[in-house]
């Protein structure tokens, strides 16, 4: 691992920790970093060998790699989380994901399922916008309205709609650091990040992920609404899912414990 490509380590500044064998790659949803999986690496360090990274663009990845034809469709992303993977030369892989970074998860899982033992979920959203009788939480005119808001004035969206992803108003120190985190982007970065991402639908992608996978649900969410997680949870085969006493779209931010309980009861199911 120490002989890891240099540029490949810079690009998406990815850390790595713990004392055990057993791989757990960690991948944030849009506007967010690492930093933000904090409360839950600790209690996998002592059996994992927990592996953290940035997507291009976010956080202190490399922002001169970012490609826009490269990363105008979420596989872009998949071919990084694929490569970071074979550069550690990483097989049986944990992989989990948030938001966006699950579906990235479950993308790069179909093109290399030998990499991957278990896909964990959170909050997984593989279409935001309701079409054909699919719920995604989000009409054409709201997607569309979203867009052209975040084109226009970044900023202001990012403090209108950071508070509504943490869903918790009794926790603002959460919205706070999101919204910090969305503003440090590149805004044109940004921009084309969450296009890809609120334009995306990869829901024909479900049926054909293979690699058993938790997914785990809040309610209410407003991103990905239990609907949402219903439907992943329905389309995908080897699929475990487990609705957390809790509202918002990051529950490793807001109810930590939660999700640390219901990842150790599924990595411990004998599949």
């Amino acid at each position: 691992m120490l002989n890891m490509n240099k540029e490949i380590m810079l690009r998406n500044n990815i850390h790595i920790s713990g004392k055990g064998s057993q791989a757990i790659v960690f991948a944030h949803g849009f506007g967010c970093d690492q930093n933000m999986w904090r409360f839950i690496t600790p209690a996998f360090e002592k059996d994992h060998r927990i592996i953290l990274f940035d997507h291009v663009g976010s956080g202190k990845s490399d922002q001169s790699a970012y490609d826009f034809e490269k990363y105008n469709s979420l596989e872009g992303y998949a071919e990084d989380l694929i490569k970071i993977c074979e550069e550690l030369n990483l097989e049986n892989v944990i992989f989990v994901g948030h938001s966006v970074g699950s579906i990235i998860g479950a993308i790069a899982s179909l093109e290399r399922p030998d990499i991957f033992k278990k896909l964990i979920m959170i909050g997984p959203s593989p279409c935001y916008t309701n079409k054909n009788g699919y719920f995604g939480g989000f009409s054409k005119e709201d997607i569309d309205e979203l867009i052209e808001t975040l084109e226009s004035n970044y900023l202001g969206w990012s403090n209108y709609i950071t508070p509504v992803i943490i869903g918790n108003p009794d926790k603002p120190e959460f919205s706070e650091e999101l919204k910090n985190s969305f503003c440090s982007m590149n805004p044109k970065i940004a921009k084309h990040f969450a296009k890809v991402t609120f334009l995306s639908d990869n829901r024909d992608d479900l049926s054909r992920v293979l690699t058993p996978s938790l997914i785990i649900q809040c309610h209410p969410d407003v991103i990905a609404p239990l609907k949402v997680g219903e439907f992943v949870h329905e389309s995908k085969p080897k699929s475990w899912y487990k609705l957390l006493d809790t509202s918002g779209h990051c529950p490793h931010l807001t109810a930590p414990d939660q999700v640390i309980t219901a990842m150790k009861n599924f990595l411990n199911t004998d599949l």
